[in-house]
């Protein structure tokens, strides 16, 4: 009878262990725009998630970017998603758009830079930012980081965002068809390089691309807001039809999770996404920033998630 019952015991622990080996998640991506960067890469994502993490099932899901990403990571629910670092760090403060609700917010791994493009076309007399008042303008859709990096970039450059320019609030695929058709002169939108809606506007035949030059106004914006932006530049080969490398303000972007994910989910969607990289590299060439040496604390300024950190100290990353 006793070795019936250790033989009853030891399987009980044998199957329990089993379980937690085989969580079941189901797990949404909170992504981006379709004319962006960041939802071709939460598709690749969910795609690698799916097939080879068991137990768990991974969509992307169309949102109005890194804002709204972190609202849906604050829900509670099962949710991981792309985010900069700037609306990110609002969203843990609880600052600017999320004074009301704090977010619970933990970095899961360092993504890729993503640069603010300052887009117009021959014939807009738009050359420098200041050229942007009295134009119409767009500064990224309801709840993007573009909105909140844009309306950064403007208050360096003193100009007023709600006095100075007719603004309208576009995703990047409609600014571009806006753009075309000449209802606005100009838009804001950080992404990835190359983003696909604005390659589509630089390739439209009888349309000149230009591309403003703002990334002396990264020293104030980080006086105000910390050291979150850096100067950067967009070569001319990015787009056709540049004719000089774009001189612009990048910040990071982030793969984040609310606190509440499991240690096991966490560790399992890092290892997967970088065990599986080549993969994501296929769907998008900015994956191929996804690498160990870039996975830094100082890289993101919200605190990490522990399944991430375990992942990493295998890996012989120090983050903390």
């Amino acid at each position: 009878m006793r070795k019936i019952l250790v033989g009853l015991v030891a399987a009980c622990a044998a199957l329990s262990l089993s379980a937690v080996a085989q969580e079941k998640v189901s797990l949404s991506i909170a992504t981006g725009g379709t004319g962006g960067v960041y939802y071709p890469i939460g598709g690749g994502m969910a795609n690698i998630l799916s097939q080879n993490v068991p137990g768990m099932t991974a969509t992307a899901e169309v949102t109005g970017g890194s804002v709204a990403n972190l609202q849906l990571i604050g829900s509670g629910k099962p949710y991981i998603a792309l985010s900069m670092t700037d609306a990110a760090l609002d969203a843990y403060k609880g600052e600017d758009k999320f004074k009301d609700k704090k977010v619970d917010v933990r970095t899961l791994m360092i993504l890729y830079p993503n640069r603010m493009h300052v887009v117009t076309i021959e014939g807009t007399k738009i050359s420098r930012m200041s050229d942007l008042k009295g134009k119409r303008v767009s500064t990224g859709s309801p709840g993007s980081a573009t909105e909140v990096m844009a309306f950064r970039v403007i208050e360096a450059a003193k100009l007023d965002k709600d006095k100075d320019m007719r603004r309208e609030r576009l995703g990047v695929a409609e600014s571009v068809n806006a753009l075309k058709d000449r209802k606005i002169d100009a838009f804001f939108w950080v992404g990835g390089l190359p983003t696909a809606a604005v390659t589509d506007l630089a390739a439209t035949p009888g349309v000149k691309i230009k591309m403003i030059d703002h990334a002396d106004l990264v020293p104030a914006m980080n006086k105000k807001y910390g050291n979150l932006y850096v100067q950067d530049a967009i070569p001319k080969e990015t787009y056709s039809g540049m004719t000089a490398d774009n001189k612009q303000a990048t910040v990071m972007n982030i793969l984040v999770a609310n606190a509440n994910l499991s240690e096991q989910a966490a560790y399992n969607i890092v290892k997967t996404i970088f065990d599986k990289r080549a993969a994501l590299i296929a769907v998008h060439k900015e994956t191929a920033n996804f690498k160990l040496e870039n996975q830094k604390a100082a890289a993101s300024p919200i605190p990490w998630h522990p399944g991430a950190l375990k992942y990493f100290a295998e890996q012989g990353v120090k983050i903390k």
